[in-house]
């Protein structure tokens, strides 16, 4: 059999996240080759989370659907343990199963227990791919906006599934939404979410006790600073920064991405002006893919490298 190098063997583990001595035993195989090498991986169903890692799913896509009439959305984070399996098409295909249910399931419901059309439940299927791929998969969670009248639900994907949002937007008069203005201000607003991660669309949404939270965050950092103001300048000092806290965090009273000279506010109220009828962005739903979720650390590639060589 032939030699391989140790940092081929190294690249195809980051890649497939098999075993060390699966990745050896394909390098082998394909003579060295790397793409044959993860050919060889994929057949043998090797490609899954190292034990270490445990079954935590971190990895994966959020995706979106929009129904023909554009009047409604749906959105779905679906968790796997790695990249490369996040890239079979068994998984996308099931990612796209999870948007159809959701698309007919009712809001708030347990999309595990609803039958497809082939008799077997979302969980029945969930599983079986979990036994096929030998990773983790979990819905994680899926969400719905709806608009009545004149508006629109519009979806953006980010880096192929790192990032989704939904926004829901009400305009005037219907017509407005075939403005080719109005159509850039309501993607570029959906990009603005995936970018900055608003919390709120407007300030007065930010809650009494969030401000409350915010303002003793910045009270400890005064307190913690070696040279800080003296104690009785601190309310007007604190005040200041938890309101423009309260700018960062909302969706209107963000500087533009896009038009970096005007708030998203101030963008908006140009394009209603141009298209000569009021526009509102009423809801928005950001998910970002494992967020929240902490993957366990585990041995590095030399500590397992010091293992097979029995160190």
């Amino acid at each position: 059999m032939s030699q391989v190098n140790m940092q081929a063997v190294k690249e195809l583990r980051d890649r497939t996240q098999a075993g060390l001595n699966d990745c050896k035993s394909a390098l082998v195989e394909a003579g060295g080759d790397m793409e044959k090498a993860v050919e060889i991986i994929l057949k043998k169903g090797l490609a899954k989370s190292a034990k270490r890692a445990g079954a935590v799913a971190t990895e994966g896509e959020v995706a979106t659907r929009i129904t023909a009439d554009g009047k409604s959305g749906v959105i779905a984070d679906v968790n796997i343990q790695t990249d490369f399996a996040a890239r079979n098409e068994d998984f996308k295909r099931f990612v796209q199963t999870v948007l159809e249910t959701a698309g007919a399931a009712a809001d708030g419901s347990d999309l595990g227990a609803a039958k497809l059309p082939s008799g077997e439940t979302l969980e029945d299927a969930r599983k079986a791919l979990v036994g096929k791929l030998g990773e983790n998969i979990t819905v994680r969670r899926w969400g719905r906006l709806q608009v009545a009248g004149a508006g629109k639900v519009h979806s953006y994907v980010h880096m192929g599934g790192k990032i989704g949002v939904l926004l829901s937007v009400s305009v005037s008069q219907a017509e407005m939404l075939a403005k080719a203005d109005v159509q850039k201000f309501i993607d570029d607003a959906a990009m603005q979410i995936a970018a900055m991660a608003p919390l709120h669309l407007r300030g007065n949404e930010v809650s009494a006790a969030a401000r409350a939270k915010q303002a003793e965050i910045f009270e400890g950092q005064l307190r913690e600073a070696e040279k800080a103001p003296p104690e009785a300048q601190w309310p007007k000092i604190i005040e200041g920064k938890v309101a423009k806290w309260v700018k960062e965090v909302t969706l209107l009273e963000q500087p533009s991405v896009i038009e970096t000279d005007k708030t998203v506010e101030q963008a908006k109220a140009a394009v209603e002006k141009a298209a000569g009828g009021t526009l509102e962005l009423v809801h928005f739903i950001r998910y970002e893919r494992g967020e929240g979720v902490e993957a366990p650390k585990g041995d590095d590639f030399a500590a397992e490298v010091a293992k097979m060589a029995g160190g």
